[in-house]
């Protein structure tokens, strides 16, 4: 146990418990102990051999007169802890819903312990390796031949361990009111001699953008309109989505009577560009 394991293994009481009884054998590990007496006047504490399950090693760490750092004394002390750790990436962090059990033998059923909410996940990371019950069960419950669960000196205690796997992904919404260098003039030499589309140098504004011009209008427009719109690269090779509202403008040269449509729009790899198939005759977005 690591030096601060102790502070760290007593996320239940007795008003957080939930004690029941079934059949089914716990699915994961079972510690048969004999000669039960022996132990616990030997050993304060006994750790289990290791196991697997989802993934990842376990052992169970038995305290036989119960975990005297947390007040266990009087009880058994049963705890979940998590082992060879070494080879996890940095910062692991390991999701986890288990239950701890011992056996009553005259029944023949299992006590199953565990949190009251039996949808409770559990956090392992490095600094907190050990989970589980300081006050698991009474001694003098646990010593009672008529309980079931220490006969002939044998009990046998159990373990099911369910790891949840991360495999959610993270999507981020971050807008910018009034981004910095978001204008572009594009200058087009030779306009006339144009006959296919037509594309700026990217700029960046949040996304890489290019301005796209068919100059004899494309093929939603009329014959001769021509054609602006706004186009994003970074869609075409990812899932991102970018939101845009933007004006484009064909400038007037010489009387500054400038021609301008302003629209919004979801940039995505379905929808990579938006803008006006006439933008002389309608304000109206493709």
């Amino acid at each position: 146990m690591k030096s601060g394991d102790s502070a760290t293994t007593n996320f239940c009481d007795e008003l957080s418990i939930t004690r029941s009884k079934r059949h089914l054998p716990p699915t994961h590990y079972m510690l048969k102990i004999e000669s039960f007496s022996i132990l616990s006047e030997t050993a304060e504490k006994y750790e289990s051999g290791v196991f697997e399950a989802g993934g990842h090693k376990w052992r169970l760490s038995l305290y036989p007169k119960g975990n005297k750092k947390m007040n266990g004394t009087g009880h058994i002390s049963l705890y979940l802890a998590i082992v060879e750790t070494e080879n996890l990436p940095l910062g692991w962090e390991i999701y986890v819903n288990f239950k701890l059990f011992v056996f009553d033998q005259i029944r023949d059923k299992y006590l199953t312990i565990h949190d009251a909410d039996d949808s409770s996940i559990q956090r392992f990371h490095d600094m907190k390796t050990e989970w589980g019950f300081t006050k698991f069960l009474p001694l003098d419950t646990f010593n009672d031949v008529s309980h079931g669960y220490l006969v002939n000196d044998c009990c046998l205690f159990g373990v099911e361990v369910f790891v949840h796997k991360h495999s959610g992904k993270l999507e981020c919404v971050s807008m910018t009111k009034k981004p910095d260098n978001c204008t572009l003039t594009w200058k087009i030499e030779n306009f006339s001699a144009l006959d296919e589309e037509s594309y700026s140098q990217e700029f960046t504004v949040a996304d890489s953008l290019k301005i796209l011009v068919y100059p004899k209008g494309n093929s939603n427009g009329k014959a001769k309109a021509i054609s602006v719109y706004l186009c994003s690269c970074n869609c075409l090779l990812s899932d991102l989505k970018y939101f845009a509202k933007f004006k484009l403008r064909i400038r007037d040269q010489i009387n500054k009577n400038h021609v301008e449509n302003t629209a919004k729009h979801w940039f995505s790899k379905s929808l990579k560009a938006w803008g006006f198939s006439q933008i002389f005759a309608s304000r109206e977005s493709q």
